[in-house]
């Protein structure tokens, strides 16, 4: 996320549709796979995602009461998608769509190399249990702080701290595995 979502929230408050595009640019992608991994499906994760922002804008004259738009939007998808999840809970359906990408402007063979590194680790994050995957997603991709990513799922900040050491492990040890050289020097 950007690191002048106060301004932005500045601008939203005035009416100015281009900040809340790019507070909508810059927040859905985090927002929809924090959704996505409460409800499980995609659509209504997406739902959710669009109910957040239709709030907001909704809203915007109050925004100068929100003291950081940024934990304001995760706990709000948070609420919205538990909120989904009892109306909703007899047509559950488990789909975790999680897709990744990272776009380098290096050579072709170093980009593959990088590409393959990329899809291993994207692999063993999605091999985490569930709650560790969402946690080490909100604390080292979105940089929410412990004690918000706590508050956010309602757990105390020793299980944060446990679960991203976890992932770290699990995410390190891929990586000694990926950068040891093959036996014979290839």
């Amino acid at each position: 996320m950007r690191d002048d979502i106060p301004e932005l929230q500045s601008r939203i408050y005035r009416g100015d549709t281009q900040a809340f595009k790019e507070l909508y640019d810059c927040c859905c992608a985090p927002l929809l796979q924090l959704a996505l991994a409460i409800v499980h499906n995609r659509e209504m994760a997406e739902e959710i995602v669009a109910d957040v922002f239709i709030a907001v804008w909704r809203k915007k004259k109050d925004l100068h009461q929100v003291s950081n738009l940024k934990w304001y939007l995760y706990a709000a998808t948070r609420n919205i998608a538990l909120n989904y999840l009892r109306k909703y809970a007899h047509k559950k359906t488990l789909h975790l769509d999680e897709a990744y990408s990272l776009e380098y402007e290096i050579n072709p063979e170093a980009q593959l190399i990088s590409n393959e590194m990329v899809r291993h680790i994207n692999m063993a994050i999605s091999e985490l249990p569930p709650q560790c995957r969402l946690i080490f997603k909100l604390v080292k991709e979105d940089g929410l702080k412990y004690r918000e990513v706590a508050v956010l799922l309602n757990v105390s900040i020793k299980t944060v701290e446990n679960q991203v050491g976890i992932a770290l492990k699990k995410l390190t040890r891929m990586k000694a595995f990926l950068i040891t050289p093959l036996p014979g020097g290839q």
